[in-house]
C-alpha cells in the first residue's frame, strides 16, 4: 500500500480497480463490470473518489469542522493547489481512523494512486471527473456548515432533501451523462439526457435514504425531516424512477452501446425492486440476492433481443414525440 505523493504513485492496476470497487461499493460494484474501456476504468475511479470524500463527509468519530477541513484538503489535492501532499493527508486521515470500514481506509490509504489515475485518463474524461468530484466535495462541505458541532447532521425540509440528493447523487448523474455524450452517437439526445440525469441521481439516492434510514439516525444522520410524510418521500423516489427509466430509453432510443444500457438499467431494476420493498415493509428493506440475480437475467436476455426489459417500458410510460 503505498502513500507516495501523487508525482510519484502509479495509476492502479486494472485489478486493483476491480477489487476496491467490490470491497467499497454495493449496486455499483455489479454495475460497473458492464461497462466496456475506457468507460469502465473512467467511472470506477469517478466511484472512488467520491467514496473518499464521502467517507470524510460521514467520519462519525470526528467533529463537524474536523470533517470540513478533511474535505477542504481532498478539495486541494483536486485542484492540485502546489505544496498539498496526497500521502500526507492520507496518513493524517488514517491516524484519526474516520471510519471502521477497511475498504474505506485502504481506500484513504491508496489516496496518492487514485489522483495518479485521475491524471492518467483521457484528458476530456478526467476533466469531467474533476469538475464534478469538486463539485461535490464543495457541496458536501457546504451541507456540513449546517450540522451540529460533533457532527450531527439533520435535514429541515423535503426541499433541503432534494437538495442534499443533488449533491450527493443528482452530479453523479450528471457527471455520467458527461462521459456518455462523448460519444458522438448521443448528440441528438444530449439535452434530454441531461435533463433528466439529476433526477436519476435523485431517485437512486432517495431509495437508498429510506432503506438505511434507521441505521443512518443511529449514526448521526437524519435525512429524513421531520414533518415531512414518508409517503411523499416514496412517492418523489417513484417520479424520480419515472425520470430514470426515460433516460434509460433515451440512451435506447439514441443507439447507445449496450454496454452503456446494460450500467444504467441494473440499479433502475434494482431500485424499483427496492422500492416496492419499502412500500409494503418500510425501512430496511433490501432485495434479495435471488432477486438480483433475476433482474440480472431479465435485462441481459431483453438486451440480447435488441430491447429494453418490458418494467423498464413500463415505467417510462408511452413514448415522446419526439426526442
Amino acid at each position: 500500500m503505498s502513500d507516495a505523493p501523487t508525482a510519484t504513485a502509479l495509476p492502479f492496476r486494472d485489478d486493483e480497480l476491480a477489487d476496491f470497487l467490490v470491497r467499497t461499493s454495493r449496486t455499483f460494484a455489479l454495475a460497473i463490470p458492464l461497462l466496456d474501456e475506457p468507460l469502465r476504468r473512467e467511472v470506477g475511479l469517478g466511484y472512488l473518489l467520491l467514496r473518499v470524500a464521502d467517507t470524510l463527509e460521514d467520519a462519525a468519530p470526528w467533529t463537524r469542522d474536523e470533517r470540513r477541513e478533511a474535505l477542504a484538503a481532498f478539495e486541494a489535492l483536486l485542484q492540485e493547489k502546489p505544496g498539498t501532499d496526497a500521502g500526507a493527508l492520507s496518513r493524517e486521515w488514517l491516524s484519526r481512523r474516520p471510519s471502521e470500514n477497511a475498504g474505506y481506509l485502504d481506500l484513504l490509504a491508496r489516496t496518492p494512486t487514485l489522483l495518479a489515475s485521475l491524471d492518467a485518463l483521457r484528458p476530456e474524461a478526467g476533466a469531467i471527473l474533476r469538475h464534478f468530484v469538486l463539485k461535490t466535495v464543495q457541496g458536501m462541505g457546504q451541507v456540513l456548515a449546517g450540522a451540529s458541532e460533533d457532527g450531527l447532521l439533520k435535514l429541515g425540509s423535503l426541499q433541503s432533501l432534494r437538495d442534499y440528493c443533488y449533491i450527493v447523487a443528482g452530479l453523479v448523474g450528471e457527471l455520467l451523462t458527461e462521459l456518455f455524450v462523448l460519444d458522438p452517437r448521443l448528440a441528438l439526445y444530449a439535452p434530454n439526457l441531461r435533463s433528466l440525469a439529476p433526477l436519476f441521481g435523485e431517485g437512486l439516492q432517495l431509495v437508498n435514504i429510506l432503506k438505511d434510514a434507521r441505521q443512518d439516525r443511529k449514526e448521526g444522520r437524519v435525512w429524513l425531516p421531520d414533518g415531512v410524510q414518508l409517503q411523499d418521500v416514496e412517492q418523489l423516489a417513484g417520479q424520480d424512477l419515472i425520470a430514470a427509466a426515460r433516460y434509460v430509453r433515451s440512451l435506447f432510443l439514441a443507439g447507445a452501446p449496450r454496454d452503456m444500457l446494460a450500467f444504467t438499467t441494473l440499479p433502475l431494476l434494482l431500485a424499483q425492486a427496492t422500492l416496492e420493498l419499502l412500500v409494503r415493509d418500510g425501512a430496511g428493506a433490501k432485495v434479495s440476492r435471488a432477486v438480483v440475480t433475476a433482474q440480472m437475467m431479465t435485462l441481459h436476455a431483453a438486451l440480447e433481443r435488441g430491447t429494453l426489459p418490458e418494467a423498464v417500458e413500463a415505467l417510462a410510460g408511452p413514448m415522446p414525440g419526439g426526442p
